[in-house]
């Protein structure tokens, strides 16, 4: 990836979202030639120069400080995601050599992880790697998520799942707030690994094949995975309100994030999720076919 174009590009991205108004600036009714704020307004906010402002948004942040970085990360109201997402692509060589140390390094889970994951009876949970590679996962993972075990490795892909499986909308009720929290992630990074040969090849499959997510990518959203709500609609046991939690496994490889699901005691969704859990491995559906 063109670090500088990226940087270009999502300085530009945060700065048309917002209006005079949002950060105190009066508004005189001038027509605007493009949405948000303009780059004057931008340097007079950061407290910089409208030259330097304007040097950095066209991707020269060479030798740029983190006082300067953090003075414009407030100017556009950035999230902590957002504000390291910007220091990774302005200041690329502070973690370089480290960054790609891991990508050379196939990721691995440990077997003691694993047996947590099999021992975490009735509750769908699986581990995913910076790509969103879905590494290892549990029997309920397998019957929610549907059956990774017949996947390709290739395939056992959630941005791939999201994107290119045929019944992915029908799982997900709510498809486009799951697509563009997949690209979102996977936004963040490249922004952290924009040399990793995988991560890009899988944006450029995606890219080709997906109209969304060639729409979505254009926005340059960031965010990490989190923890919320979804609502999902399995083929077995009908739609169910789920909580995930995404935290981040401890050990040597801070990109590995284990990722579950519950449901509220006493709900319909809790006992459609024990009912699925009733459903033995050969049973599992496949929600993709």
């Amino acid at each position: 990836m063109d670090l500088s174009a990226e940087l270009s590009e999502f300085l530009r991205s945060r700065r048309a979202r917002l209006k005079p108004e949002d950060v105190g600036l009066p508004d005189f009714g001038r027509h605007r030639r493009v949405p948000g704020l303009r780059r004057e307004e931008l340097a007079q906010l950061a407290g910089v120069s409208v030259a330097y402002y304007t040097r950095l948004e066209q991707g020269n942040g060479r030798n740029v400080s983190m006082e300067v970085l953090d003075s414009i990360a407030r100017a556009l109201r950035l999230s902590d995601t957002e504000r390291a997402h910007l220091t990774h692509l302005a200041k690329p060589t502070a973690k370089k050599k480290q960054h790609r140390a891991a990508i050379a390094r196939p990721q691995q889970v440990r077997p003691g992880l694993r047996h947590l994951l099999d021992a975490m009876e009735g509750v769908p949970a699986f581990v995913v790697g910076r790509r969103l590679d879905v590494l290892a996962w549990n029997r309920m993972a397998r019957a929610l998520m549907g059956d990774f075990e017949a996947m390709e490795p290739a395939e056992r892909n959630v941005a791939r799942m999201v994107f290119l499986g045929p019944n992915s909308r029908d799982l997900y009720r709510d498809w486009e707030c799951k697509a563009t929290e997949v690209v979102s992630v996977l936004r963040l990074y490249a922004g952290c690994y924009p040399d990793d040969p995988a991560l890009l090849a899988l944006v450029g499959e995606l890219s080709v094949r997906s109209e969304e997510f060639r729409s979505l990518w254009a926005a340059h959203t960031v965010a990490d995975k989190g923890h919320g709500t979804k609502v999902l609609r399995h083929p077995l046991v009908g739609e169910m309100t789920l909580t995930y939690e995404s935290m981040q496994v401890a050990g040597g490889d801070p990109d590995l994030m284990l990722i579950t699901y519950q449901a509220e005691p006493g709900t319909a969704s809790a006992d459609a999720l024990r009912l699925l859990a009733q459903w033995g491995v050969d049973e599992s559906v496949d929600v993709r076919q």
